[in-house]
């Protein structure tokens, strides 16, 4: 079913990958793409469980926006090992202003397809999302 704001599919895989990701934590990261031609949400990569939150900065455009999930791990101040999946709109200041607009426009439609998302952030530069940011939102 595409947006009715941006005519948006969600191709299938990226909902696939999100269950992996959240129930067999077979991934760590997942980097979303819209494919304009194909008016639809792909997965563009995957992150291997054994990646580092910089190999997930690293995968991101630093021009164009994309969607992203993370789940992050952390230790409470109780010492109890905990589990936050991350949702990140990343809309760099330096991509297009289209690109932006067609990101802005199909978020909350393909993030209602991901069922389970506890943390959305919206970035525009890396500090937006850097590890403190995520840790401080994660509590």
């Amino acid at each position: 079913m595409a947006n009715a704001a941006s005519g948006m599919a969600v191709h299938d895989d990226c909902k696939l990958r999100f269950l992996d990701l959240k129930a067999k934590r077979t991934h760590r990261f997942i980097v979303f793409k819209i494919e304009e031609k194909q008016k639809q949400v792909v997965v563009e990569k995957l992150g291997e469980p054994t990646d580092s939150y910089e190999d997930f900065t690293s995968s991101l455009p630093a021009d164009e926006c994309r969607y992203a999930v993370y789940d992050f791990d952390y230790v409470t101040a109780e010492n109890c090992q905990k589990s936050r999946i991350i949702f990140i709109a990343w809309s760099p200041d330096t991509s297009k202003v289209r690109n932006k607009m067609i990101y802005a426009s199909s978020k909350d439609r393909f993030k209602r397809e991901l069922d389970g998302i506890q943390v959305e952030l919206q970035a525009t530069d890396p500090t937006e999302m850097g590890l403190d940011v995520i840790r401080s939102r994660s509590n």
